[in-house]
């Protein structure tokens, strides 16, 4: 009798941990991947945006008005409204640049990065927004890993919109990983001839690894196998695999590498697991001086354009030097 009270003691134990891991998994996929603020308040954007980077929306506004910034949807990589917006270059263009924003974020979030492609490298610009993010459809943030499917999409409709441009995919934070995700694709459009990546994650399984430590002061295991069993069944794929680290070892085309050497959001030490993960190819990375998260063309805006393209002229572009940044 007694060891039956017993055994039914532990069960009621475990199946009490099982359920209370289950909740805690769920709470997390919920938490990490369906953020209440995801790029959808366009007033706020805009507010954000000119904030960083004051008159960013007087030019914005500027293209709009002149009919040329404009906007379209595609169907992504399944059934679903992916929103953008693009703008062609002013007179021949140097190439094409898809900007990818970051987590939380829409296409305002980077509009710094549109008007150095346009206004200084004398590129068109797409803006894509990714799944769940802006105006575009989705009931989740998916970090990058299908993402990087509905960036081909998008690389497919620039090549047909600006046919004979040499092609720069360019991320930053989410953007970044997914930019990196996205270049170890086979079958992406040849007219993309090289990527640049603003500190990005290595994978998301090391991120959510990291922000879990950070932000609960919890350590990996067993909350975060369960969370990522969670998203699993929740969403069809897992924090392992949506790994950039995979990714970059199968792409053979050149890269630039960027990172603050005070980011504490995306750990600094992540361009070093990025750059010595692609081991083919062109590469080339800067470690920006006194940069937290996101911020390297805020505090150096000369000196990244100036080693985009030197970057790029190095890769199959041709950009002549310009004035100084737009600030």
């Amino acid at each position: 009798m007694k060891r039956r009270t017993l055994t039914v003691t532990v069960l009621a134990v475990v199946a009490v941990i099982a359920a209370a891991l289950v909740l805690t998994g769920n709470y997390m996929v919920s938490f990490a991947l369906i953020p209440e603020e995801h790029g959808r308040d366009t007033g706020l954007e805009r507010q954000r945006a000119d904030e960083r980077y004051p008159g960013i929306i007087a030019w914005y506004d500027s293209l709009r008005a002149d009919g040329v910034l404009r906007d379209t949807v595609i169907t992504g990589n399944g059934d679903y409204r992916l929103h953008g917006v693009y703008v062609p270059a002013q007179g021949q263009a140097n190439g094409s640049a898809i900007v990818i924003h970051g987590y939380t974020d829409s296409h305002f979030g980077f509009l710094n990065l549109a008007r150095m492609y346009r206004e200084d490298l004398g590129f068109n610009v797409l803006m894509p927004e990714l799944y769940f993010h802006g105006q575009s459809e989705g009931d989740h943030a998916r970090m990058g890993w299908f993402d990087r499917l509905d960036i081909k999409l998008w690389a497919n409709l620039a090549a047909d919109m600006w046919k004979g441009c040499p092609m720069v995919i360019h991320g930053v934070s989410m953007g970044a990983a997914t930019t990196m995700m996205v270049s170890g694709e086979e079958d992406l459009n040849p007219a993309v001839k090289a990527f640049v990546e603003d500190c990005g994650y290595s994978s998301v399984w090391n991120q959510f690894k990291y922000e879990l430590k950070e932000m609960f002061h919890l350590p990996a295991f067993p909350v975060m196998h369960v969370a990522d069993l969670m998203c699993r069944l929740r969403y069809g794929w897992d924090f392992r695999e949506a790994s950039s680290l995979d990714q970059l070892s199968k792409c053979a085309k050149p890269m630039l590498f960027i990172h603050g050497d005070s980011d504490d959001y995306v750990p600094t030490g992540d361009i070093y697991l990025n750059y010595e993960a692609k081991t083919s190819g062109v590469k080339e990375m800067w470690l920006a001086p006194d940069t937290d998260h996101a911020t390297a063309y805020m505090n150096h805006p000369e000196e990244y354009t100036a080693r985009v393209r030197n970057f790029l002229n190095a890769n199959g572009f041709s950009i002549a030097n310009t004035d100084s940044p737009q600030q």
